[in-house]
């Protein structure tokens, strides 16, 4: 089953890195990277896999940061990532 989960502001410098550098220790790789401006709206889309899962990572202005995949792919990411957050906070 399919699963999108809004991870914060699309602005948040600090998740964004923590998130590039969570999915880079799972070793996920980089299939397709793009972005469009659309009016006042900027969508920064990655479509990564890991495995043989494919997870979309989506930037949108009003929107957030999110993660689009398998749920039990993305609560796996979302954990790893809340984890390396809790870890940079201390």
């Amino acid at each position: 089953m399919k699963k999108k989960l809004v991870l914060g502001d699309e602005h948040d410098e600090k998740l964004r890195q923590a998130l590039t550098d969570c999915l880079a220790a799972l070793g996920a790789d980089v299939a397709v990277q793009q972005w469009g401006l659309g009016g006042s709206q900027l969508l920064e889309t990655r479509k990564i896999y890991l495995g043989r899962n494919m997870l979309v990572i989506e930037a949108e202005t009003y929107v957030g940061l999110s993660i689009t995949g398998e749920s039990r792919i993305v609560d796996g990411v979302a954990a790893a990532l809340a984890a390396k957050l809790e870890v940079a906070n201390e």
